[in-house]
């Protein structure tokens, strides 16, 4: 690579770029490490983007995917299987290279009796609150815990009765010999392992020690080859105590750790505890809920892999922690959707529209493209009578100025059909509510074109009475009504958005959707992007939701800048 390629790459791949070059490596090995006690969200998207593409980018290149599996009353196999699931749906995969911490936790115990026969780690007996005395606070120093010098012999001992399970939980914990009175609070004598008698989900009841992560992570690293441990910046005031650890234990190579600026999405939240409580306050409808920023349920919305790996590449890899605006991402979003979803018609809020000219129980089958420029994606057929069903947003009784479509006496296009020409409303006597219209069609303007040269300055779309299918249709809007929902002192859930779904039950679509496959994506013409839900649909009652509507702010911004 050229030292101009190298300058026109983010700051981690110049790094990796000048080691190659160098010869520091002559292989990279990366590593997406997440804990299995919770599902994926979009900001872990980011980092899989970014260890994995590394890896795809350069020859010879790995990325592992590994568990940092430590504390056993959190995980679940579930959560295992979802990670796995949803790193493959990005569009990645780690081959051979599927690794677990708890693969390491032999070797994780020797080095921690490496370090205890080296001096550089004791047993300590404080509580927990007593260790959080002793460990002093950001202007001023810890205290030494009073079992800090106790001999060789017996912090090995009683390691390895700990090991045996003779005490009980928080009794014991083994502690690094660092200092007390570092300015970083992590290098502040860390704990490195804690007693808990729980089965984990891979190991059973084989152990009943487990090592933190602070430790467990740099000696995986190791372990496993890995040249650059990428991670978000909140780590960078651990990389000391990652040093420290690898460079007092004789591990196999030494990693570089290097942090990035983590992605912090506009309204909404991250934030594991957070979305934790949206789900069991029942603000939405779980963790694969539309609305939610996890990877399951951002799948569910309809959002596609290449949209978010688009994402990703469009924010790039920073230094600096900054907030990326949601409309950027609905923007990705389109703009993937737009190249391959197939065009149709549904009509959210039905008006009936009968067409008093066309001859009663005739049904004709019209020919529309499924694509506008993508001619290859072929065409189908549309099935159009004397009744049909349009949108009550298009028509008005008393037209503003500037309202172009259906009004008495107004004439526009049905899409794919004829002209038609409104010539009567049919109200509720009682409520005034509009029931009905009653238009009359040109047989001479199929395909939307009249042979006397006449235009209409309106199009709007239709689905017929008889062969409409019915269909729930889930309006998703953001979550959260502030850009910043956790900035302030308030509480991020009174930000919840209160139309962040609405329900509309009385749908028709286009029969070609009647057995739509869930995860399907289409345009409703005029409405927006949707997708067939891939867990409450069903053959003849399509569920679809609202992935992102037709209006891109983000592009019209950029245009303005």
């Amino acid at each position: 690579m050229t030292s101009d390629e190298i300058q026109s790459k983010d700051f981690i791949r110049t790094i990796i770029a000048d080691d190659l070059a160098t010869g520091k490596h002559d292989q990279i090995v990366t590593r997406f490490p997440p804990e299995p006690n919770g599902y994926l969200h979009i900001g872990h998207a980011k980092s899989i983007c970014l260890n994995f593409g590394i890896a795809k980018e350069n020859t010879g290149a790995r990325c592992h995917l590994r568990f940092d599996d430590t504390n056993p009353t959190k995980e679940e196999q579930e959560y295992v299987e979802s990670i796995k699931d949803n790193v493959r749906w990005l569009g990645f995969d780690w081959g051979e290279h599927l690794y677990f911490a708890s693969d390491y936790f032999g070797q994780l115990y020797e080095y921690a009796e490496h370090l205890i026969t080296t001096g550089k780690a004791y047993i300590c007996d404080l509580s927990a609150e007593e260790t959080r005395s002793y460990r002093g606070t950001l202007t001023e120093p810890g205290k030494n815990s009073p079992y800090r010098d106790r001999p060789v012999a017996e912090n090995l001992d009683l390691f390895r009765r700990m090991r045996a399970g003779e005490f009980p939980d928080g009794t014991r914990v083994l502690r690094a010999k660092i200092d007390m009175a570092s300015g970083n609070m992590n290098m502040r004598d860390p704990v490195l392992y804690r007693i808990l008698h729980a089965s984990h989900h891979r190991t059973g009841n084989t152990w009943c020690i487990y090592p933190m992560y602070d430790y467990t992570h740099p000696i995986s690293d190791a372990l496993e080859g890995v040249t650059h441990s990428l991670c978000t910046l909140e780590f960078a005031d651990h990389r000391p105590l990652y040093d420290w650890t690898l460079d007092n234990l004789p591990a196999p190579c030494h990693p570089r750790q290097i942090e990035f600026a983590r992605l912090n999405l506009s309204y909404t939240v991250v934030s594991k505890r957070k979305l934790l409580q949206l789900v069991n306050d029942g603000h939405v409808s779980g963790w694969d809920d539309p609305r939610m920023p996890t990877l399951s349920g951002i799948r569910r919305r309809g959002y596609t892999p290449a949209a978010l790996r688009s994402f990703c590449d469009k924010i790039g890899v920073a230094k600096k922690d900054s907030v990326v605006d949601m409309a950027l991402l609905e923007h990705c979003v389109r703009e993937d959707l737009n190249e391959s979803a197939v065009r149709v018609m549904g009509v959210l809020a039905p008006l009936k529209v009968v067409i008093t000219n066309y001859p009663e129980g005739d049904t004709q089958n019209l020919t529309a493209q499924n694509h506008p420029q993508k001619p290859e994606l072929g065409e189908r057929q549309v099935p159009f009578g004397r009744e049909v069903y349009i949108e009550r947003e298009d028509f008005m009784e008393e037209p503003a100025k500037k309202f172009f479509r259906l009004a008495p006496g107004r004439e526009v296009r049905l899409r794919y059909a004829y002209f038609i020409k409104c010539e009567k409303v049919v109200k509720d006597e009682a409520t005034g509510e509009i029931l009905e219209l009653h238009c009359t069609y040109d047989p001479e303007t199929l395909g939307g074109s009249a042979p006397d040269g006449r235009k209409v300055k309106g199009t709007i779309h239709w689905v017929s009475v008889a062969h409409g299918v019915p269909a729930e249709v889930r309006l998703y809007d953001r979550l959260f009504t502030e850009e910043s929902p956790d900035a302030g002192e308030a509480d991020f859930k009174t930000f919840v958005n209160p139309e962040s779904l609405v329900v509309l039950n009385n749908c028709l679509v286009e029969p070609s959707l009647a057995k739509a496959q869930p995860g399907s994506h289409y345009q409703f013409e005029r409405q927006g992007y949707f997708c067939v839900d891939s867990k409450d649909s069903k053959d003849g009652r399509p569920v679809f939701n609202r992935t992102v509507t037709l209006r891109d702010t983000w592009e019209k911004e950029k245009a303005k800048g």
